[in-house]
């Protein structure tokens, strides 16, 4: 028997989860940014029509709020089912029901079509975003790592957070794309166009998920009989601080992140009178540097270890937000893009390397739960919320400087919480039989 016909079918799998991961990473961020840009352009028109213009944004605007709001409880819920019954099945619903709520967005009727029945579909569509999406990224990054050969972890969990990139860029070619339509054919059938294309990628997605084989590591867990009845209880109770610490690691990464790639574009207008058409030109070939330095990060992590490049990449944002908000100042576009470069390339080394290391500091027996909701809450705390205290502070200080010393400080609580966090001691990877699967051992063996 050759080399290949040994290894074959676990590499098989291994490069599965991967694809299946990337994919889903890739749609949850395409839903994020069409949801995001229609709801700036065109949904208050469509589904909250009112005499004040900014009312009707407003009311826009907090429907894509809401979705985060459901992530919490989508992170409990799919947490439980798959420390419970298993990553394979739990990711094939997630995915499923966030496709389902994608492409349902892309067929409402609108306002002038059924009343207040329109805005009141869309809030339901966009909980059933948010409940999938609380457990879609922890689980891809599981399924993909826990499949992954322990020396390139680190790698192969970076590839999962290149979607992040591919996503937005999708997002923004497709949405720029239907701008250019007229606004009588955008307002009628031309909006919908970037949510019903969502359902290729959902069913290259689920194809590919069908296909995998169960977690080696879930495959353990159940081998030993240590599955809990209520993970989300035992979470709290046994691993509540790493939770707490990992929520806080996220926030370094996701306050530059949206900062970057949300609030820039309004920051343009109030900041530095541009247009935003100016800052997508200078944002969209930057997203490129994410795209190729997260595997970068990922490669350094197999080699050095995720936790110092994680902290590494941390404490470099707590320097980088000042060049880069200094270089916008310029309104060059060859300074704004070196800006946004050198801010993406510290983010690249402290995100990339989240999935393999926040996937490891939870007992197998609890990570899907684990690792869900403290994702969750640190994008909520990070994500959600920076866009609005970056303006209070423009409005407030009168400048950039504010936007800067506050995600410094977020950074600063990023390093001090990858200082504490550190991996759980039931990592070691199960036997495994010479096509890639758990091997039957004797229980005792596999703690």
């Amino acid at each position: 028997m050759t080399a290949t016909d040994v290894h074959g079918p676990g590499r098989d799998q291994s490069r599965r989860a991967l694809v299946a991961g990337w994919i889903g990473t890739t749609v949850e961020y395409y839903d994020f940014s069409i949801y995001g840009l229609a709801s700036s352009v065109v949904f208050a028109k469509l589904f909250f029509p009112t005499s004040d213009p900014v009312t009707g944004t407003l009311l826009s605007l907090s429907t894509f709020a809401i979705g985060f709001l459901a992530r919490p409880v989508g992170a409990v819920v799919f947490g439980h089912f798959g420390d419970r019954l298993g990553r394979k099945s739990t990711l094939v619903a997630t995915l499923g029901l966030m496709g389902i709520a994608t492409f349902a967005v892309g067929l409402l009727p609108t306002y002038r079509q059924v009343g207040i029945a329109a805005p009141i579909l869309l809030i339901v569509a966009r909980l059933a975003q948010g409940f999938s999406v609380g457990g879609e990224y922890g689980g891809a990054v599981l399924m993909t790592i826990e499949h992954a050969e322990r020396g390139k972890r680190g790698f192969r969990g970076s590839l999962i957070n290149t979607g992040t990139s591919a996503g937005l860029l999708l997002a923004n070619l497709v949405f720029l794309g239907v701008l250019q339509l007229p606004d009588d054919q955008l307002h009628s059938w031309g909006w919908r166009i970037p949510f019903l294309l969502s359902a290729g990628l959902v069913g290259v997605g689920l194809f590919v998920r069908l296909s995998l084989d169960e977690s080696p590591e879930f495959e353990a867990v159940k081998a030993r009989n240590a599955v809990d009845r209520l993970p989300v209880v035992e979470v709290f109770r046994e691993c509540g601080g790493r939770v707490l610490l990992m929520a806080a690691g996220i926030l370094s990464a996701g306050v530059a992140f949206t900062l970057a790639t949300v609030y820039s574009l309004e920051y343009a207008r109030t900041g530095l009178h541009l247009d935003k058409g100016t800052m997508i030109a200078v944002l969209l070939p930057a997203t490129l540097v994410i795209m190729v330095c997260v595997p970068l990060a990922g490669k350094l992590a197999d080699r050095f270890g995720n936790r110092t490049v994680f902290i590494a990449g941390a404490a470099s944002l707590m320097v980088l937000p000042f060049p880069w908000l200094a270089l916008l100042q310029t309104r060059q576009y060859g300074l704004m893009l070196l800006g946004f470069t050198l801010l993406f390339i510290g983010y690249s080394a402290n995100y990339g390397v989240v999935p393999a290391y926040f996937s490891q500091v939870f007992p197998a027996r609890l990570r899907f739960t684990g690792m869900s909701i403290g994702f969750t809450v640190g994008l909520i705390a990070g994500n959600a919320f920076s866009p609005d205290i970056a303006t209070y502070l423009l409005h407030t200080t009168g400048g950039w400087v504010g936007i800067a010393v506050y995600m410094s400080a977020m950074s600063a609580v990023s390093v001090v919480a990858g200082l504490f966090l550190r991996e759980a001691d039931d990592t070691t990877e199960p036997p495994r039989d010479p096509a890639g699967h758990v091997a039957d051992s004797d229980p005792a063996q596999l703690r």
